[in-house]
């Protein structure tokens, strides 16, 4: 069994640490725990550990100091942080540091459960390689493609993950399609993992399949992948069929994301050619010229957007437009289609996570950029679609990822919520989340949470005969000590007296 040694200054959540897990079943078992930093690092050197689960804020020597103190001696020591705030600089440290994770209080359960069960496999993974099958490769296999097309895994961590389920990372290109369908889902995967093997597809946030093609000879390889893509939508025919963009061609494994990206990018234009079943972004205006690649197309309108500042995203825009037509082979026909393809920035915010059609001032925008008759016009039509979707913002007086992350705390609340991952939900780094989201809401991530679960405790306890312990769990709190403790925090009463008075 590894050997766990826990730190915190409140005893009640060492002793919650004690009871919430069967620590056996595990693997794992508790041979210490102490109150302070200064504490833990004395014990640690006469009772050596495997894993560290540390408080950040203590008095003597914090949750940092201690880490940074027992990598001298442990190098090797796996830590997991527990915080009760949202500690950015903490946090930021703490990666530096190289923490398995950094959980915010109350402990969700699952999430500590997960962490060191991960924990625990690296751990074997040190001493002898692991022998998945079955569903585990499944599952191991979805997370590790979608964080490698999304940028989300290091190339040491991928390499090592890509050895383990045979994929070959050392090939010379690669390139992603996207497959969507109106019809069956599942057929249509059932259909990608039959007839596009070794190509490895997988599930994406928005439903997509996506496929990663992996292949020494860019020009052939790609000849072959269309080939085989087509025979797939011709038996996807009876089942409503598939559309399919392809995404650009790329020579480093941590170039990957960028194919991924402009895959997205090319099924955006479907909506221009409604016709067509298959889009190459090779083949589009916007990625098909050398020339005028790495063009203010690449434009991150999202900061100006979240910010929500107007008057400089229209001063961004045409400034752009100023910069396009200097370019040496810029044409009327590929103005028009890097106009369209500033509508499609404008959109990316709103991407993830977005269920339904698209909103209007973005339809109707790329449709009148594509008529457009004059560089007049496309300056006009991009701002005017700016200006739609700057006022819906206002509306809402939210940013695009602020709401999607309170829709999911409004809904989930009984989960694990986290600020990491939330970033992994919606591909935003944690820190900055948590900045936009004080911003926006002007309190804290885990503060809008606890109130949140609060108020839902104050419903059930009022509506319901549950007991205390059991309204605690509905809500998302498995330590009772710290539901009573939050409770009391912001009802002034504790859960019993609350029901008493109700």
């Amino acid at each position: 069994m590894y050997k766990v040694f826990l730190v915190d200054d409140e005893p009640f959540i060492i002793e919650g640490l004690y009871d919430i897990l069967d620590w056996s079943e595990l693997g794992l078992e508790i041979v210490g725990s102490a109150g302070n930093g200064k504490e833990a690092s004395a014990a640690l050197r006469t009772a050596p550990a495997d894993i560290l689960i540390t408080d950040i804020s203590m008095p003597f020597m914090n949750g940092l100091e201690l880490i940074r103190d027992i990598r001298g001696d442990r190098p090797d020591i796996r830590v997991i942080v527990l915080s009760g705030y949202n500690e950015f600089e903490y946090l930021k440290e703490g990666l530096v540091l190289g923490i398995e994770n950094y959980l915010l209080k109350p402990i969700n359960v699952e999430e500590l459960q997960a962490t060191l069960r991960n924990t625990v496999e690296k751990l074997d993974r040190e001493q002898e390689p692991p022998k998945l099958q079955g569903s585990d490769i499944g599952i191991l296999k979805e997370n590790i493609m979608y964080r490698w097309v999304t940028g989300g895994i290091s190339e040491a961590e991928l390499a090592e993950r890509a050895e383990l389920l045979h994929i070959d990372i050392g090939r010379a290109c690669f390139f992603v399609a996207l497959l969507r369908t109106d019809g069956d889902p599942e057929a249509l995967y059932r259909t990608a993992a039959e007839l596009l093997p070794p190509a490895v597809p997988f599930h994406d946030l928005n439903g997509d399949v996506v496929v990663l093609f992996l292949t020494d000879d860019a020009t052939e390889g790609k000849r072959e992948a269309i080939e085989r893509l087509q025979r797939l939508q011709r038996r996807m025919e009876p089942f409503g069929g598939c559309r399919i963009a392809i995404g650009s061609v790329e020579r480093d494994v941590g170039d990957v994301r960028s194919s991924y990206a402009n895959a997205q990018k090319a099924q955006e234009y479907f909506l221009l050619y409604d016709r067509r079943e298959m889009l190459d972004y090779a083949s589009l205006p916007i990625g098909g010229e050398p020339a005028l690649r790495g063009l203010p197309t690449e434009m991150n309108y999202e900061k100006l957007i979240f910010a929500k500042d107007e008057e400089k995203l229209m001063q961004r825009i045409e400034a752009d437009f100023e910069s396009l037509q200097q370019l040496e082979g810029m044409t009327p026909g590929y103005l028009q289609s890097l106009a369209v393809e500033m509508i499609i920035q404008l959109q990316m915010p709103f991407r993830a996570g977005q269920h339904g059609g698209p909103p209007l001032w973005y339809s109707e925008g790329i449709k009148k950029a594509a008529a457009a008759a004059s560089k007049e016009q496309l300056i006009g039509i991009v701002k005017e679609a700016a200006r739609r979707m700057m006022e819906s913002l206002r509306k809402d007086g939210r940013s695009p990822i602020v709401q999607q992350v309170l829709k999911h705390i409004h809904e989930s609340y009984a989960e694990s919520l986290s600020l990491k991952s939330m970033g992994q939900r919606y591909h935003v780094h944690p820190v900055y989340l948590g900045q936009l989201f004080l911003r926006e809401t002007e309190v804290t991530f885990s503060e809008y949470v606890n109130r949140y679960r609060i108020e839902q405790s104050k419903r059930l306890l009022k509506e319901t005969n549950e007991k205390v312990q059991e309204v605690a769990q509905s809500v998302g709190y498995w330590e009772i000590g710290y539901f009573y403790k939050q409770f009391k925090k912001y009802v002034g009463l504790s859960p019993t007296e609350y029901r008493e008075l109700s």
